[in-house]
């Protein structure tokens, strides 16, 4: 316990020196109705490193949602390196993404060592979940292979934030989503990594009417407005989580 509050008080110290070098941006109206799901709950150290030698290199790992058809430079990884880029200044932000269509988490798993290696990001962002509740796939498989990945990441000297599923009224009752974001949770709190929250997002831009999810009309539109909502909610949870320190593990 001393050394964790030593630790702690080393992560706090480099956390007030990052501070000053941060210059949080401002969210749209439509973007800043979901911040409180922004809240850090716990540190990413190795990202605070990355922010601190003013190099932060960050790996997305996911699946179709995380693409936006023939718009790869309005997705959500895209958005959230532009938003970085904002806020961190004077940090050098390179966000490389690795998300192919119909991929699940095993087979993100698989390719992840390759990819630790060829790009040696400080954190890896793993979008997950969607693929195993189409498919029905064995919950119990999917929570060990999140076990697998975040393990291999942070062996690798890599944080993890794991992003779940997206919300969406038209699959909502045919797709059971909650046991496979549940899983995601807990392996979110066994492993002391940030969970973002995009299904809670998106739901309550639905409840809001921030975003009128059930009218196809203008769909591309409204897809590229969210991702660009969904990048800087992400990238204001990565700055909050590293700047903040966090709580050491068993300490909470």
């Amino acid at each position: 316990m001393r050394a964790w509050s030593f630790m702690a008080l080393a992560l706090v110290n480099v956390s007030w020196l990052l501070l000053g070098a941060v210059a949080r941006a401002e969210l749209p109206a439509q973007c800043a109705v979901a911040e409180n799901f922004t809240d850090p709950d716990f540190a990413l150290p190795n990202t605070t490193a990355a922010i601190g030698k003013k190099k932060l290199t960050i790996l997305v790992l996911g699946a179709g949602s995380s693409t936006l058809q023939g718009a790869v430079q309005k997705a959500y990884p895209a958005r959230l390196q532009v938003a970085l880029q904002a806020s961190l200044p004077g940090v050098e932000v390179a966000v490389h993404s690795d998300a192919k269509q119909g991929r699940d988490a095993g087979q993100a798993v698989a390719n992840l060592v390759q990819d630790l290696g060829a790009y040696r990001p400080a954190l890896v962002v793993w979008q997950t979940g969607t693929i195993e509740a189409m498919r029905g796939l064995d919950p119990d498989n999917f929570s060990a292979t999140l076990d697998k990945g975040i393990d291999t990441a942070k062996a690798a000297g890599a944080d993890v934030v794991l992003v779940n599923a997206q919300y969406s009224p038209h699959t909502e009752s045919i797709i059971a989503l909650g046991v496979y974001a549940d899983h995601m949770r807990w392996a979110a709190l066994r492993h002391d990594v940030p969970l973002f929250d995009r299904y809670g997002i998106m739901k309550l831009w639905a409840e809001l009417g921030t975003f009128d999810f059930r009218t196809p009309t203008n769909k591309l539109d409204m897809a590229e407005h969210v991702h660009d909502c969904l990048g800087r909610l992400l990238a204001e949870l990565i700055v909050r989580s590293a700047t903040s320190g966090g709580a050491p593990p068993g300490v909470r």
